[in-house]
C-alpha cells in the first residue's frame, strides 16, 4: 500500500478494475462454495463489497459536508445473512461498486488541502480522519481479492480434478 496521499487515491480509483481482474480469475462454479474455515462465499464477498461502498459513499460525504459528525457503524456477518447476498445479483453488486466508488475517486480527487483536516466519529473506530477513511477504503478490495483467492485455493485444493483457470 502507497504511503503518500496521491498514490492511495490512484489506489482506491482503481478498485474496479482490481476487482474485475480478480473475478474473471474464479470459475463461477466456486462463487457459492462456502469454506469451512471463512464465512462467506465469493458470490456474498461481491455483494458485501457494494454495501460497504455505499456505506463509505456516505461516510465520505459526511466527512466532507459535515465534519465532526458520527456515521454509522453497521454488522456485516448480520447484513450477509439477513439481506441474503447469496441471493442477491453479483453481477448488479460489482456495478453498483463501480458507480459509488468511481463518483467518489473523483469527488476526493478534487478536494481542498484544508477538508483532509475533517473529521467523523465511528462508533468501532472511534475518531476518524479523512486519510484513515481513505487508508481503509483504498486496501478494502485488495484484502477482499485476498480472501477470495484464499477461498479459490483452498475449493482447488478440495478437488483434486479440479485445476486453476487463471491465466
Amino acid at each position: 500500500m502507497p504511503t503518500d496521499r496521491a498514490s492511495k487515491i490512484e489506489v482506491y480509483g482503481a478498485a474496479y478494475d482490481e476487482l474485475t481482474a480478480a473475478l474473471a480469475r474464479y470459475p463461477r462454479e466456486v462463487w457459492p462454495y462456502r469454506s469451512p474455515v471463512d464465512p462467506w462465499t465469493i458470490h456474498e464477498i461481491v455483494v458485501h463489497i457494494a454495501d460497504s461502498e455505499a456505506n463509505s459513499f456516505v461516510r465520505l460525504r459526511r466527512l466532507i459536508a459535515e465534519p465532526g459528525q458520527p456515521v454509522m457503524a453497521y454488522d456485516e456477518n448480520v447484513w450477509a445473512r439477513r439481506l441474503d447476498y447469496q441471493a442477491q445479483s453479483p453481477e448488479d453488486a460489482v456495478q453498483l461498486f463501480r458507480w459509488l466508488r468511481h463518483n467518489s475517486y473523483l469527488l476526493v480527487k478534487s478536494l481542498p488541502e484544508a477538508t483532509w483536516a475533517h473529521t467523523i466519529e465511528h462508533p468501532e473506530n472511534g475518531l476518524m480522519t479523512m486519510d484513515d477513511w481513505l487508508d481503509v477504503y483504498a486496501q478494502h478490495v485488495a484484502e477482499h481479492v485476498a480472501q477470495m483467492d484464499r477461498i479459490l485455493a483452498e475449493w482447488q485444493a478440495g478437488r483434486p480434478d479440479r485445476v486453476s483457470t487463471a491465466p
